[in-house]
């Protein structure tokens, strides 16, 4: 894997912590920060906490240095404080002034982060492993607000080595900026312990949500904790903690009040030439009650609002409680079971990560692959009491980005479906009870805590769709034909919603204006959505057979579906739109959507609805066949003509420079000198004076999907160069590595690159027939990670056969087929393999 060195350490922040718990980052000089503890993203919330060692001579005399590497120059004069505590104002309250180690690396092994530090006045060698819980399968295990940081101290020298090690930390789980005049100092508390200390805020009578804990422990003999910090005006309280650290001081006392501005927990130790130690810091939190409700609600006089839009009006009502605090009680609870369970969570951490690191694939796609399973460790993503997932599109700095678990968004993400699957069942719960009325049609944004909600607003025309398609993946990923059967009636009544809203005619195409996952409607058939049209249709009939239910009529519309996107919508080259806005059911008025602007008017009366795509190559224009395929059931499209449309949108959306590239709608996905694939072009012209909004953009998601799906079909280079496009402009330069960002920070679309397993392998498996897919596109020949309902493990292929080495669990494996057709049968015991 990468190893990232000097400058490519500036925008690293990695997260740690658990699905739904919040988190905090480390960073690429090992800096913590981006602590997000709260249950929403507080991305540039960097708190004065930091590890320090401090090396005594024999003379008695001392070098100290944070164990950090040197502070990147972005956030020298780029603090996101007020007041006086800006840049402008010399960063007041910061640490970047103390001493750091002279240099470092970083090197991620999901859910790893290694870093290795140097100074040449420390005569140890030092490093740091970080990492929270991320066990495929186990998701409450996965979900803990813990983590763990590892540091350890090795002597390469010929003499002994006397040195103290200290964790400190100021009280950051201080609300004051936040709640204003009715907090008082005197209610917060840092609450000493023998293992260390716990950072503490008390509830408020206005403001529940504001308690909160954090809990910093080592569990070692000599560890002595000092929560009695001196406390004063001006800079005090750091220069007299400085004082201490550099003169090795070790401190075991604690305030008679709880009152001290912070704590800290220090171990002095000894190590004689090769001899190594490593101090262990568990870190855990706890803040149980939230501000989080989203959603519409009904006013006193029967009108609607929105929450979303006025939250202090919801205040009486359930908000969101995370699922932590269902599960434990308190801080303590959480550091107890988190200590006491330690070593077997880390273990299971690295059985996983050894095992999906176990592979020939090519660098890039494990990059792209690991990087984004980072989203789920992110606040992009809530987990209530019940279990049940819960999520933003992306994070925004201070508060989640586009609410509701979206289902045209979660389209693309691939990841948790197969390393968590009864958690994604979760979402199709949602989608399929709660999001859906008794008319089928779905509300693409859920409720918080989830509930029912409001259907005044469009459905979205592929998240609905997409919907069912994911059903059947649920279907063949855990196997259970009776949780598809209690189902089966609602996926009925939304894809007849979709029939007769978008399709009254049953054409088999969606003519009728449907909103989609660019925020607008598309008027006219077009190939994205219809091909999602044609892959629900597929679905359901499938599902249906497997029921004993009439699906005749499914069938005979899945043909229509197919034959019209191949004879109305394929231009010979690539599919596209035929935009329509006359002779709908759906009326358009142009006095309405021109808002008497007469300049709008004319371009309307003109050119039709504002934001379609007509001509365009878009990279999303396959988007239902690419979900089918990753569903497992297969080509739903004609294979030839997909194949034709992915070498069109390699051919005139991949752009190896943008400099020539106008873009006048976000840029910063992608920009200058800059290589992207973008989400559209007019290669034939006919580029309408107003196209969908985000066309000239670039966004990872996309790009993951359209070069997983180029992969599937054989063209792996072009494919490899979109991949490597992406990382390259994620390289810790320009930005963060871990985190591949869209509408908000962590984008959930970005998981599409989970994708990129299947598109490149073929592997897949079948937990309906129990059969393992193979196939070639790799040249048939690699070893590949591969996760199943029951157990994961490594999937080789060589030579024309195929065999598993489960690492976790078990794999029922009746029959191995290569590419689509029967290779041979595997004896009953030889699938059946467990670790």
């Amino acid at each position: 894997m990468k190893t990232y060195r000097k400058n490519e350490l500036d925008m690293i922040a990695y997260p740690l912590g658990g699905m739904g718990a919040g988190m905090f980052c480390v960073e690429g000089t090992g800096m913590l920060g981006h602590f997000s503890l709260r249950n929403e993203p507080d991305i540039y919330n960097e708190p004065n906490v930091f590890s320090a060692l401090c090396v005594l001579d024999e003379c008695g005399d001392s070098v100290a240095r944070v164990l950090e590497g040197p502070v990147p120059y972005r956030k020298v004069f780029s603090g996101t404080g007020k007041s006086f505590d800006g840049a402008g104002n010399g960063l007041h309250g910061k640490n970047y002034g103390l001493p750091r180690m002279q240099s470092n690396t970083f090197t991620a092994r999901f859910p790893f982060a290694e870093l290795r530090f140097e100074d040449e006045k420390i005569p140890l060698q030092v490093s740091l492993t970080a990492f929270s819980p991320f066990i495929p399968l186990n998701e409450d295990d996965s979900s803990l607000p813990a983590a763990g940081l590892e540091y350890t101290f090795h002597n390469a020298t010929q003499k002994k080595v006397r040195a103290v090690y200290s964790f400190n930390a100021f009280n950051f789980m201080n609300v004051q900026k936040h709640i204003g005049a009715e907090y008082v100092k005197d209610e917060v508390f840092v609450l000493g312990k023998h293992d260390g200390f716990v950072l503490t805020q008390p509830s408020t009578q206005n403001e529940p949500w504001a308690e909160g804990y954090f809990y910093a422990c080592v569990e070692d003999a000599c560890a002595a904790v000092n929560t009695n910090w001196f406390d004063g005006g001006w800079f005090d309280i750091l220069t007299m903690l400085w004082n201490d650290i550099q003169a090795g001081v070790i401190k075991n006392e604690r305030h008679p009040g709880d009152k001290s501005p912070g704590g800290s927990v220090a171990v002095p130790f000894e190590l004689q030439p090769g001899e190594s130690k490593t101090i262990v810091v568990k870190a855990a939190w706890y803040v149980p009650k939230t501000r989080l409700r989203r959603g519409w609600e009904e006013s006193a006089d029967g009108t609607e609002s929105c929450c979303c839009a006025a939250p202090d009006a919801c205040a009486q009502k359930p908000t969101h409680v995370p699922w932590y605090a269902g599960r434990f009680a308190s801080a303590d609870e959480v550091m107890q079971y988190f200590s006491h369970e330690y070593h077997r969570l880390r273990r299971g951490s690295k059985l996983f990560s050894d095992t999906f690191y176990d592979s020939d694939l090519p660098e890039v796609i494990i990059d792209s692959i690991a990087a984004n399973l980072t989203i789920l460790k992110s606040p992009t993503v809530l987990r209530q009491t019940d279990g049940r997932i819960w999520a933003w599109e992306g994070c925004c700095d201070t508060s989640g980005c586009c609410d509701g678990s979206c289902n045209h968004v979660w389209n693309y993400a691939q990841a948790m479906c197969h390393l968590f699957p009864a958690m994604e069942r979760s979402l199709r719960v949602t989608e399929f009870g709660e999001d859906q009325d008794e008319n089928g049609h779905q509300c693409f944004r859920s409720s918080l805590p989830i509930r029912p909600t409001d259907h005044s607003f469009h459905a979205a025309a592929d998240g609905q769709l997409g919907g069912i398609i994911k059903m059947y993946r649920e279907w063949r990923v855990c196997g259970d034909l009776q949780w598809i059967a209690g189902w089966y009636d609602r996926m009925a009544d939304s894809l007849e919603y979709c029939i007769r809203t978008w399709d009254p005619d049953e054409t088999g195409a969606l003519l009728e204006p449907h909103h989609n996952t660019y925020d607008i409607e598309f008027w006219g058939a077009d190939g994205m959505c219809t091909s999602f049209y044609t892959g629900a249709l597929a679905a359901m009939t499938r599902m249906g057979e497997a029921l004993g239910k009439d699906v005749g009529r499914y069938r005979d519309l899945y043909k229509r579906s197919r034959q019209y996107l191949d004879t109305h919508l394929f231009n010979g080259e690539y599919y596209d739109q035929k935009v329509a806005w006359k002779n709908l059911r759906a009326p358009f008025d142009v006095n309405k959507e021109s808002k008497s602007n007469a300049q709008c008017r004319r371009l309307l009366e003109e050119e039709g609805p504002k934001y379609q795509y007509g001509k365009g190559c878009m990279s999303d224009g396959v988007l239902g066949a690419w979900l089918a395929q990753m569903s497992g059931l297969g080509e739903i499209m004609d294979a030839e003509k997909v194949k034709s449309h992915l070498r069109a949108i390699f051919a005139y959306n991949f752009k190896t420079t943008l400099r020539e590239h106008a873009n006048p709608q976000r840029p910063g996905y992608a920009v200058g000198d800059e290589a992207g694939l973008l989400l559209c072009s007019w290669p034939n012209g006919e580029k309408p004076s107003l196209p969908f909004v985000y066309s000239d953009e670039v966004w990872t998601g996309i790009e993951h999907q359209a070069a997983s799906h180029m992969m599937h079909f054989g063209m792996v280079q072009e494919a490899l160069a979109i991949e490597e496009a992406v990382r390259g402009r994620y390289d810790g330069v320009k930005r963060n590595p871990f985190n591949e960002y869209e509408c908000g920070h962590w984008y959930a679309r970005a998981m599409a690159s989970y994708g990129l397993l299947q598109g490149l392998t073929g592997v897949r498996y079948d937990a309906v027939t129990k059969t393992l897919y193979v196939g070639t596109q790799n040249g048939g020949r690699y070893r590949t990670f591969l996760c199943t309902a029951t157990g994961y493990g490594t999937v080789t292929v060589c030579d024309g056969k195929a065999a598993i080495f489960v690492a976790e669990g078990f794999i029922d494996c009746k029959e191995i087929v290569f590419n689509q057709e029967v290779s041979y049968n595997m004896p009953e015991a030889e699938g059946r393999m467990n670790g």
